[in-house]
């Protein structure tokens, strides 16, 4: 649904409300009155966002990312501060599954914004992930140091230290050979 529908909505309610109280239903149209306050609040946290974050804390993945399915245009649909935590929510939904999709939408999550610190802690945690699995060291270890300096509450120490230690180790890329090839000769 269109993001200005809901004021439409909202301003129908208002008037079916002012209209029950003028025919001397004082009480039903005060209700009404009061309800209209959901589309309005609606329109700026997003009913399907709202709920993808409910299954998320549940930690139902697949729910999460159906209700997060059901936004096909973001843009059209989603307020503007909503943006950031559309992006957020479709990178931890892929982390398990497709790890190499997340760095991307945790960007772009944090170039819309996220207004808690924990959450752009852990986009920053993410994308830092992300650049150690791609070999970019010195940008993981910067990333790192920002989700440190972001995480207040220290819910994420684990995770930084697992990431720390991680760095620490030598890059298996450069060591790796081929088993096959190391009793070979030149023509044989």
């Amino acid at each position: 649904m269109n993001k200005y529908i809901k004021f439409v909505i909202a301003a129908l309610m208002i008037a079916a409300g002012i209209y029950l109280m003028n025919n001397r239903n004082i009480g039903w149209g005060i209700v009404v009155v009061i309800l209209s306050a959901i589309p309005i609040l609606v329109f700026f946290k997003n009913e399907y966002i709202l709920l993808a974050f409910w299954f998320l804390r549940k930690q139902n993945i697949p729910k999460t990312s159906h209700w997060l399915s059901k936004i096909t245009n973001f843009e059209s649909q989603l307020h503007k501060s909503q943006y950031g935590y559309f992006h957020y929510l479709q990178g931890l939904t892929l982390a398990q599954e497709h790890p190499q999709q997340v760095e991307p939408l945790m960007r772009k999550a944090l170039d819309y914004g996220l207004n808690m610190k924990h959450d752009r802690a852990m986009a920053t945690l993410n994308i830092a992930a992300g650049a150690l699995q791609k070999g970019r060291k010195q940008e993981a270890q910067k990333l790192l140091e920002e989700a440190k300096r972001l995480d207040t509450a220290g819910m994420m120490t684990d995770q930084i230290k697992m990431l720390r230690d991680q760095l620490k180790m030598p890059s298996m890329q450069k060591h790796m050979h081929n088993p096959n090839m190391r009793q070979r000769g030149r023509f044989f």
